[in-house]
Formats: structure tokens, sequence, C-alpha cells
């Protein structure tokens, strides 16, 4: 058997290739001297560990010896784990995207040795198919235009650099930013919105959370009712699907088909994170006990499969596994979640097999009517094809836990354990809005182990920087942006949960070690890295909301929060001049950023401050009636004791004054800095609110 360097490495997604007969490096120094030293090109492949075409590639082209052969010969192939170096495959995925019209996972880029681009693609057939070059043929043709053509080759690859930073550059505003952009950010999804199956555009679909993060924002403050309904009505028919697992909880990264139905069966973090926060507060505007139930599944999903034994969350769970136990090397995708019509009878019985079978929509041939890849034979996806009768509802819990029991013969997917702090900081902030809106101790108690596990193991307190990745006892990377922005926004979230100030310096420390890490003073706007990295061509200032927000738009949303809370006008000053920079983007292509639009409007919105004072058991009605609320732009300060009143008033002097009127419990709703009278009656509280 083989074995290449990539076998010294932590990341599961380098692990897999750790005996593949390429001679892989990984990113680094190493990697560079052989290619300078012995003048090649370097081969880059950037993939993850739960990516479905990544393992495909694997086993066409770098299993293959005579492929092998030709990649250690003629370059330095290299690999890369996407979710551990986000501002290396976004360099190149701008490169990739620019010069193809796509891009995707796995990429393949090929560089001169000062790491410059000169050819890229995402997934190669291993011989020529689908309208790609088979990949052997292309790596000879671009071994041979190294050697004899190498003046054309060197010099497209430096002005390649230059022309992607002109592409990446925003420009400059053509029109003042103002109330028009956040109404044509809502008409753009107005247009494309699917009104039978919910979602935006056609097949596939992606859930693309930032969408419902503005929606809802969108329709709380322009009062547009069109907008919670198009949310709602996607989130139902997503939670319907074959997309959201329907015993275990948690939801497959997208969907193939227009209904949701036959999902790409890997499940990421950053999607149940991101998703249990949309359905939560969707719940909390409607109070439809459905969305809070499928936030519920998610989060015992996450807390039994994807949870560190001390606290913090793993990454993702693969598309792929065994199929059969006695061919290990024969998988399939979602081998783990299909299922025969005999396997689902054995194991309910002709009682409940009927009802249950009717209800997920099983046929005896299987349910999968399009399967042009014969991935799914006889198979069927779980989704709900019927609606059940009362007594049929009352028995489905059983017969869904028999199901989760039987299940348990699959094979289970890989896990992808490495803990990343951006993906553990949305995490946090999920658990921590399940504990205020559902009113539920456990999750603030996940939320807490997670954040004691990010600090104890990926963070110095001493110089207020974070590492990115933690897996098998390492923690490796220096953070980036999206790592400050989300893991402050979750000691924020966790401070407005708990209410322990520890939380709240915590994110105004971090906060402003982010400023003085990534910003661009000069210009606004946040770097993803920090200046100096000899391993990056481009400095990006990533704005696009996609599958995970940007690290911009949550760094904005973050100052502005922090500003509210502490008055800081640094904070205030770092956000508007960010949004100025970004306003371009926010101008002529507002679907792009729907997260960013959402951190504008807060700007458009009354800065709300509720302040709560008493002990905390006398105070505990007043702060159930207002977590029922959807107050996306207020924060909640709790005095509830002599430390508490002192340690806030550091920030804003004028809480000292805040005291329970009468020795009883006390709100002070204000807004920008001006408070009403107190109030000291939950329906008095409610008159404030509304």
């Amino acid at each position: 058997m083989h074995t290449n360097r990539l076998a010294k490495e932590k990341s599961p997604y380098l692990l897999q290739h750790a005996h593949n007969p390429v001679d892989w490096y990984a990113w680094g120094e190493e990697a560079f001297a052989k290619a300078r030293s012995e003048d090649k090109p370097i081969f880059l492949s950037i993939g993850y560990s739960t990516c479905h075409w990544c393992h495909v590639m694997e086993r066409e082209s770098f299993e293959n010896e005579t492929v092998a052969a030709v990649l250690n010969r003629d370059f330095v192939p290299v690999k890369i784990d996407r979710e551990e170096r986000p501002d290396i495959d976004r360099i190149y995925m701008l490169f990739v995207q620019a010069t193809t019209g796509s891009g995707g996972w796995p990429m393949s880029v090929w560089l001169t040795p000062d790491l410059h681009p000169f050819y890229g693609g995402t997934y190669f057939p291993p011989d020529n198919r689908y309208g790609r070059p088979g990949f052997l043929t292309l790596i000879e043709h671009l071994a041979k235009a190294w050697k004899e053509d190498r003046a054309r080759v060197l010099s497209s690859a430096s002005e390649t650099v230059e022309q992607l930073r002109n592409y990446a550059d925003p420009g400059a505003a053509t029109s003042a930013l103002d109330r028009s952009a956040v109404d044509s950010c809502f008409f753009g999804f107005r247009r494309i919105y699917d009104s039978k199956w919910g979602g935006f555009g056609s097949a596939p679909k992606f859930p693309r959370p930032a969408v419902f993060h503005f929606l809802l924002r969108y329709y709380q403050w322009a009062k547009n009712q069109e907008a919670l309904e198009m949310t709602v009505h996607t989130l139902k028919e997503m939670a319907r699907g074959g997309m959201n697992d329907q015993l275990g909880g948690g939801f497959h990264r997208y969907s193939v088909d227009e209904r949701w139905f036959v999902p790409h069966f890997e499940k990421m973090l950053y999607d149940q994170a991101q998703l249990a926060t949309s359905y939560l507060e969707a719940y909390q505007i409607t109070r439809q006990p459905e969305l809070a139930q499928t936030a519920l599944d998610i989060f015992e999903y996450v807390l039994r499969d994807m949870t560190h034994p001390e606290g913090g969350f793993f990454s993702a769970e693969d598309a792929d596994s065994v199929i059969d136990a006695s061919d290990p090397h024969e998988k399939g995708e979602g081998a783990f979640y299909v299922w025969t019509e005999s396997e689902i009878d054995a194991a309910l019985g002709p009682d409940m097999a009927p009802f249950v079978k009717a209800h997920y929509g099983v046929r005896s041939r299987g349910n999968v009517e399009s399967d042009p890849h014969g991935e799914f034979p006889g198979k069927n996806i779980l989704y709900e094809a019927k609606p059940l009768s009362d007594e049929e509802r009352m028995l489905l819990p059983v017969a869904k836990s028999l199901l989760f029991e039987a299940r348990k013969a699959h094979i289970r997917p890989g896990l992808d354990d490495k803990i990343l702090t951006s993906w553990n900081g949305m995490m946090i902030s999920a658990f921590a809005k399940g504990a205020q809106i559902l009113d539920e101790p456990k999750y603030a108690e996940a939320a807490k182990r997670s954040a004691t596990f990010l600090l104890r193991k990926m963070y110095d307190p001493e110089t207020v920087t974070l590492k990115r990745r933690f897996r098998d006892g390492d923690a490796a990377v220096p953070g980036f942006l999206d790592d400050y922005a989300c893991f402050a926004t979750a000691m924020a979230d966790l401070y407005e949960t708990n209410f322990e100030t520890y939380y709240l310096d915590l994110a105004v420390q971090l906060a402003t070690r982010m400023c003085e890490l990534f910003e661009d003073t000069e210009g606004g706007g946040f770097f993803a890295t920090t200046p100096g990295g000899k391993d990056v061509v481009l400095r990006l200032k990533e704005d696009y909301d996609g599958a995970e927000p940007s690290g911009n738009s949550i760094a904005i949303a973050l100052l502005l929060r922090l500003h509210a809370i502490t008055a800081r006008e640094a904070f205030l000053e770092s956000a508007g001049k960010a949004l100025q920079a970004l306003s371009p983007r926010l101008l002529r292509g507002p679907a792009g950023v729907p997260q960013l639009m959402s951190a504008y409007l807060t700007t458009l919105s009354p800065h709300q401050q509720v302040v709560l004072a008493g002990s905390r058991a006398d105070l505990a009605r007043m702060l159930k009636a207002l977590r029922q609320h959807f107050l996306p732009s207020a924060v909640t300060l709790m005095i509830d004791s002599d430390d508490a009143r002192e340690d806030l008033a550091r920030y804003q002097p004028q809480i000292a004054e805040m005291t329970p009127v009468g020795g009883r419990a006390s709100a002070y709703v204000c807004e920008n800095y001006a408070c009403q009278l107190p109030v000291c009656d939950v329906a008095d509280l409610e008159r404030l609110l509304e």
C-alpha cells in the first residue's frame, strides 16, 4: 500500500488521500520549495471530506497508477481541505469561476511556483466525457505547455492575479445607498420564488439560510406579509421533503430536484446551525408548532451525532456510506438513509407499516422515479407524502423510533470530526437562541459547553487570538475573519442567554481584535485574512452570502450590535465604513448579499435596548414575554446583582442608575439610549415592545 505525506496531517480530507499513489504534499513551504527547485508547476486539488464528487475523482484518477505517475513526474501535487483553508479556496475559486463561469468541488487548479494560477476547473473525468477533457489527457497537455510554451504560461499567470484583484474589487458606488436597495433585494427574491414548492430558483435547490435571515427582517421592518409567507412556506416544504432526515433530524446539503425530495446526502454543521435559527425565528413570529419541532429535531441530531465528548461540534457527515459490510470498498451515496419496502415491513409489522409507508411515500419498487445514475434501485427516500389522521399522528413517534433503531443496522456514513471555530460559533448562536425562544435550559448548556471547549483549546487570552481548527488534540491554522466574527457573535448570543458578563466582555475583546487584524482602515470593510501571508497571493474582502454568510456580513452585524450595547463609536464607525465600501455590491447585486443587506437594514432601524433590573427569579416572567417577540435590532441586558451593574456600567455609565422600582423587577425600554419610564408589569412591557 502506498503512503504519502498526508498521513502526517490531521484533516480527515487529507487523510482520505494518504494512501493514494499520488505523491501529495500539504499546502505549505515544503511543496513551494520543491516547485521552485525543480521548476515544476503545482497541481492544487481542493475539496472536503464529505464531498461526493471528490470521492469519485479520487477513485477514478488519484488511485490510478498511470495518472499518479504523470502527476508525480511533471507536477508538485498539493491537497487542501477547503474547510481548513477557506482563504486559499476563495482565491482559486474566484479564478475558476472567472475563467470557466462556474465553480465547485473538487476544484483543480494549476499554479506556477510563485502560486499564480494558469488553468483550472472542478471535477475532471478520467477520460473525455460529459463535455469535459479527460484528466490524464489534460495533465499531459499542461505538462507539455509548461515545458514548450513557458513564456506564454508565465505571462498569462502573472496577468491573472491583477485581473483577479480587479474582479474582486467592488468598485465605486454609482449612487447612494438608501431604503430602495432593501426593497430591491426583496423584489429580486420575489421574482424567482417558487410558489408551489418554496425556495428560490430552479433545481438543484439549496436552502441558503441567509435569504431567510433577510426576508424575516424585511418582514419585520417593512411589515411585508409576503416576505414572511415565502419564508414559512419554503421552510415547511423543506421540512416535509427528503432533504430533511425524517427519522434522525438534521438537513442534507441540498436537493437535486425542485421539491426538496432527492437530496445530496452530506450533512454540514453550518447548515444545521443556520437552519435551526431560521426555523426558530419563523416560529417566534408565527408560533406554528411544526416550525419549532423542526428546530428541535435539528438540535437533537447535533447533540446526538455531531458533538465531541467535551462539547465542541463536529463538522460534517459524509454523503456516501458502505452499502454492504461484506464489501467495505463499495459505497453509495445516501446508502445509510434509504429503505426497501421489506425493511420497513420487518421493522414495523403489519399494524403500523401500511400507514407509515403511505405517509412517507414508500413504494415496492422504490420511490425515486428519476434515477439516471442508478444509485437507488428499489430504494425509498422518506418524505411526507400523505397527511396523517389523528390516530396515526399519535402512533407516528413510536413508528419513527422503531425505524430509527432499525436504521442502526445500516452502515453509518463517515464523520468529519474536526472542529472549526466559525461553524461552532454559528452552532453556539443557534443553541443560545433555542434556549431563549424554546425556554430549554439544555440548549443553553450545550452552547456554553462548546464555548468552553473552544476557549480552552483554540483561544489564547493573552493575545486575544483564535485558531481555526481542532482535531485529535491539535489546534492549528490562525483564525480568519469569519472565525472571529462568528465566535464573537456567539459570545454575544451566549451573554443574552445567561447574562454572564464574562461572555459580553469576550465578544467586545474579540470584535476589537477582529478590527485590528482584518479591517481595511483606509478603504473600509474587512479582509478575510491577516496581512503578510506568504502563501496568499491576494487578500479578498469576501461579501457573497452563499451556503455560509460572508465574514463581512457577520462582522458588520456584530459591530452594530455591540455598539448598541456599549455605545463605542469605534464599532459604529468601522461598520459604517464597511457598508460604504461594500455598497456597490448592495446596489448592483443585492440577491448575492442578503445577510449583508440585513446588516444594512439594522442601520435603518432604531437601536432598541431592553435593560432588566431585579433578581433573576423576579425577572423570569418579563424575560419570557420579551423572548416571544421577534426583535432583530434589539439587545437585552440584565442587572441582577451589584457585580452585573458595575460590569455593564463600564460600557454605559447610565446603567448604574437603572434599579428595580420599589423593589419590584423592572424593565427599561430604550431607543438610541433614550429610555422610557421603567415598567414593572408584563402587560406594560408588551405594550412598549409593540
